[in-house]
């Protein structure tokens, strides 16, 4: 059917990452798979890292993208649940086992034998090429629907940046109010504060400078905001957060947000850091003191005052979610009337975006108009 069907995609060449046309095929369409024309792809920081080789060795040529809206075109003989000018996703994989513990589980995005997007061995050999493309085919398993009040700009970024923060957070949905912390106002986290919103919670926004204390309270509705390089403001605040989600992708230390959280307080790390976070672990087990004073007495006597941050904290990982979270992050958006803070620009900006991302330049997603451009 769709066998040596040629498509242009935006290919890094090199480590440099610089992206330019490259024209490949797509692999031949089997009896359960959707083929569909690319409308949008979302631009993430991981596609920075892995076109570079960073956090991962990158095969090269590789097209990235993993937050891909399109219109179907065709469809294998025994795909029931979408139809040709369905309006559909695909977020960060394109295939699992289907067997495993995690895939029974309705966490196939932790199967070992997950096949990524963009930069994997797919299931004919060939390197997986991703969402900057003119088209791509994938299993209807890994496909989502686009919801008709949802407008499939706004959708790209919850094919992987929105269930990346829902996902984790979705355990946190319960009936009281919790007091959430979110770290890093970028493409996750901008997200991460509308979705903790949406479920009541309280929410702190974390963030080294003042520079997004306006955007934070006023544009999208945070209760308090927290400047991480303040020692008095952390000191306030100290065991005061049931949950914190960390979106930077970037190494930085985690100890000061430790000591943000309650007894049993989860930190919860999401950014894809190319670089070792650290630590220190009693904080995690018995807590650490906070010096708040410290004094002479007679001039012999040196008396110190200490606050003990408790103990018993968390520290997890969440890797994007599941098909499942994937739709329900989609229906959220539609039924709450939400909207992703993005920038949708032409293909040929794309090197542009890369830099212009790395220089915290963007509120707070690109999405590429694929379907707008000229990819030649």
């Amino acid at each position: 059917m769709a066998e040596g069907r040629r498509v242009i995609g935006w290919a890094a060449r090199d480590s440099s990452g610089h992206l330019s046309p490259y024209s490949f095929s797509l692999r031949k369409t089997e009896a359960e798979d959707v083929v569909f024309k690319v409308l949008y792809s979302g631009v993430d920081h991981t596609d920075i890292h892995v076109v570079r080789s960073e956090i991962m060795p990158a095969n090269y040529p590789l097209v990235p993208g993993h937050e891909v809206v399109g219109e179907v075109v065709e469809l294998g003989k025994e795909v029931k649940k979408f139809k040709v000018g369905d309006i559909v996703g695909v977020g960060c994989i394109i295939w699992s086992c289907g067997e495993c513990f995690s895939c029974k589980s309705k966490m196939e995005q932790y199967c070992n034998q997950r096949i990524l997007t963009y930069n994997a061995i797919d299931k004919d050999g060939r390197i997986t090429q991703g969402g900057y493309s003119s088209a791509m085919v994938v299993h209807q398993r890994f496909v989502v629907r686009i919801p008709d009040k949802l407008a499939p700009e706004q959708a790209a970024p919850l094919l992987c940046a929105g269930v990346t923060a829902y996902s984790p957070l979705k355990q946190f949905n319960v009936s009281k109010t919790l007091k959430a912390g979110i770290v890093g106002l970028g493409g996750v986290g901008h997200l991460g504060v509308l979705i903790a919103k949406a479920m009541g919670h309280h929410v702190t926004v974390i963030s080294s400078s003042e520079k997004k204390r306006e955007e934070a309270l006023e544009h999208l509705g945070a209760d308090a905001f927290l400047v991480s390089s303040n020692a008095h403001e952390m000191e306030k605040a100290v065991n005061s957060l049931d949950y914190i989600l960390d979106t930077v992708p970037a190494g930085h230390p985690l100890d000061s947000y430790l000591s943000l959280l309650q007894v049993d307080g989860k930190l919860i790390i999401v950014g894809a850091a190319p670089t070792p976070l650290q630590f220190i672990a009693s904080d995690l087990i018995t807590g650490m003191p906070f010096c708040l004073i410290s004094m002479t007495i007679c001039n012999t006597i040196q008396f110190t005052q200490f606050r003990i941050f408790p103990g018993k904290r968390n520290i997890s990982g969440s890797f994007v979610g599941s098909i499942e979270d994937t739709q329900e992050i989609l229906e959220l958006w539609a039924e709450k009337g939400l909207t992703s803070m993005i920038e949708t620009v032409k293909i040929d900006y794309v090197n542009e975006a890369f830099k212009r991302m790395e220089r915290n330049e963007v509120r707070y997603r690109f999405v590429l108009d694929v379907g707008g451009s000229n990819l030649e």
